[in-house]
């Protein structure tokens, strides 16, 4: 069992940065894809992007490459999505996942999931 909790999100205003945090409560072996998704209000959850914890490996939704990275802590266990120039429209609840095997996009791929952590963007 795997468990996982957010932290770091917030108020941010528009161009400013956030970095959330996941923290894992067991080391992931190293089959193990770690995932940040988003829900918008009134959206369907999407993928953010994805990390390998064996080699940090990682894959980003398209339309956030280049903003959004993502980057494991051996040492404390975690996995962080840092995010720059955020934008109003990324304001969105955002969730850290867990699964064994390679990164997937689709949530319904991932079997362990934070509480989440909300992040709101202000014009």
């Amino acid at each position: 069992q795997v468990q996982l909790v957010e932290s770091g999100g917030g108020l941010v205003q528009a161009g400013g940065s956030l970095t959330l945090s996941c923290g894992i409560s067991a080391r992931p072996a190293n089959g193990y894809a770690l995932g940040w998704f988003r829900q918008l209000p009134g959206k369907e959850r999407e993928f953010v992007g994805a990390i390998m914890w064996r080699d940090g490996t990682t894959q980003y939704s398209d339309s956030l490459k280049g903003r959004f990275t993502i980057s494991r802590d051996i040492a404390e266990n975690s996995v962080n999505l840092q995010m720059n120039n955020l934008r109003p429209e990324d304001t969105a609840v955002y969730s850290c996942a867990a699964r064994r095997g390679n990164i997937y996009y689709s949530p319904g791929e991932y079997y362990w999931w934070g509480q989440g952590t909300q992040v709101t963007v202000s014009s």
